[in-house]
């Protein structure tokens, strides 16, 4: 009987081994789920023109987006015109910034000069805006080129993205569930590929929520870092500051978090006669650095089985690769009274005709310090907290009219629409930077990601922390049916297909890994189809 080491090597003898092609180097980019700061690189060296590259991701939304309803508006002909921009200010030795000539979406909850900004509100739906918003400004500033605007739920205030000017959107990993809100359209369209980086904003989660829905990257920056001006208003909404919300960005890799968060952070207008930013760098090179508190249930909002098994999984492998974890809240975690603190305080920043007394504001605010205290404490001798996103994955789409109505379906019973607020609300109310990690899928399918809470203004510590778990637990993954298509069915194909096949329970023997065949054909075909021919089965979609 052959064993596994004598298997192994026959296969190295045999000589149709070397025919497999090879996994793609790493200089090689992926046009459909790779990084905005590869796509900038690889426009920046020739391999891809921003024209190409442009034409592509719209080719994508053509093909892919009637399955998710992503956007509210595409402008694929204003899109054209800066990318061959871009291309003719290359070709004269000119570039615009970090960003030359990559296509990104931006939340429709943003003034986005000459491109319609609705913020899902009806009485918006024509409404075409003159000037940018200060954070969109800055990532045009550094040559990016708007795709279109993401869908979201009416004026950004829900947990689900639908409203009555574009639709619903869905979940790509399950159309019958939500993708999240409120940057629920552009957390969808950077899972299927349709984009390479998305400006999104959060109050109550919806950065991070959406992320950990579909299965990308999300940080919520330190408030203040990056400006929050040029909002989609209400007619009758407040202009003064609410202490809570923030824009930030979304993405498929933590390092184009950072990169957008430098390009878009910063003071503004006269704060600039004073003040200038600089980004802290991450208090770590490699997880064995950092100390790392967590908790991943609390009686305050208990956690699904199936979402605390992934985040069991990644706290397991965080301790393997040398992580000093420390379970167990901050001392003098007060987490009920701050709730009903940042409770208090989302209802004056989102009802319009809030009529919350000044006693009680006063008291909600000193709640927000306490907190802002008690983490500051912590942070002295740690370095990073993590806890659960929310308590679910995504959930089936629910747009009944009465939101406090609304109940979340779990293996414990119903649970109220707004303990989603519970996990989210601690970095919202200090204004602490929170990343999210996509850390594994439920039995389900579902994704799952992780809330890392960084120190105040150190968003890099959270963002570096998040990179070192995606290299442990596999980070971003494509939905299926997103990446990959059969091409025509020939005998040569088939042929194709049962070899690829053979050849994948053939692997999981040899590794004596507990997959399944498809999920072993997945990843060959995902690391292998980059160089072959034409004549391949498997082809990209282009």
């Amino acid at each position: 009987m052959i064993d596994r080491r004598q298997l192994i090597a026959a296969l190295a003898a045999a000589p149709f081994v070397s025919r497999i092609p090879r996994a793609r180097a790493a200089s090689d980019f992926d046009p459909d789920f790779g990084s905005a700061s590869d796509a900038a690189r690889a426009i920046r060296t020739g391999a891809i023109s921003s024209r190409e590259l442009t034409a592509h991701v719209y080719e994508r939304i053509r093909k892919d987006n009637s399955r998710v309803n992503a956007f509210v508006t595409l402008v694929e002909d204003q899109a054209t015109v800066r990318a061959r921009a871009a291309d003719e200010a290359l070709a004269q030795g000119k570039t615009w910034g970090p960003l030359h000539g990559v296509p990104i979406l931006m939340k429709d909850d943003k003034k986005t000069a000459g491109i319609r900004s609705t913020c899902g509100a009806k009485i918006y739906a024509n409404n075409v805006p003159k000037e940018n918003a200060p954070a969109v400004q800055k990532l045009l500033d550094a040559g990016a080129i708007i795709v279109g605007k993401t869908n979201l739920p009416e004026w950004a205030s829900d947990f689900q993205s639908y409203n009555e000017v574009a639709g619903t959107t869905n979940n790509p990993w399950n159309p019958a569930r939500t993708s999240g809100g409120s940057t629920g359209g552009g957390a969808a369209a950077l899972a299927c590929g349709m984009g390479f980086l998305e400006l999104g904003s959060d109050i109550g989660g919806s950065i991070r929520t959406p992320s950990h829905f579909c299965g990308v990257f999300g940080h919520k920056p330190t408030i203040g870092v990056v400006s929050d001006e040029g909002f989609v208003e209400p007619p009758d909404s407040s202009p003064a500051p609410d202490r809570l919300s923030v824009n930030g960005p979304l993405a498929r890799s933590p390092r184009d978090l950072l990169l957008a968060l430098q390009i878009a952070g910063g003071p503004l207008g006269v704060e600039r006669i004073a003040y200038s930013w600089k980004l802290p760098p991450a208090r770590g090179a490699r997880l064995r650095d950092y100390r790392i508190g967590y908790v991943l249930d609390d009686p305050f909002c208990p956690v699904a089985p199936d979402v605390r098994q992934q985040l069991d999984k990644a706290i397991d492998a965080l301790g393997k690769a040398g992580a000093r974890l420390q379970p167990g809240w901050p001392p003098g975690m007060n987490i009920g009274e701050w709730y009903g603190a940042y409770f208090t305080m989302l209802g004056t920043a989102v009802l319009p005709n809030d009529t919350t007394p000044h006693r009680a504001w006063a008291s909600a605010v000193g709640g927000q310090f306490a907190a802002r205290r008690c983490w500051a404490d912590y942070f002295r001798d740690h370095d990073a907290f993590l806890m659960p996103v929310d308590f679910v994955t995504a959930f089936a789409h629910d747009h009944s009219p009465d939101m406090m109505a609304r109940k979340i379906a779990t293996p414990a019973g119903p649970r109220p629409y707004l303990d989603m607020l519970k996990w989210i609300f601690h970095a919202t109310l200090t204004g602490n930077p929170a990343t999210v990690c996509p850390v594994g899928r439920t039995p389900e399918g579902l994704p799952c990601g992780i809330q890392i809470l960084g120190p105040y203004l150190e968003d890099a510590t959270p963002i570096d922390i998040a990179g070192g778990i995606a290299e442990l637990t596999g980070g971003f993954v494509p939905p299926r049916g997103y990446w990959i298509v059969l091409a025509p069915c020939t005998p040569r194909s088939v042929a194709n297909t049962f070899l690829l096949i053979w050849l994948s329970r053939l692997m999981v023997y040899v590794s004596g890994a507990s997959i399944s065949t498809g999920e072993c054909v997945a990843q060959i075909t995902r690391n292998f189809f980059w160089s072959t021919s034409s004549s391949s089965i498997f082809r990209m979609r282009r």
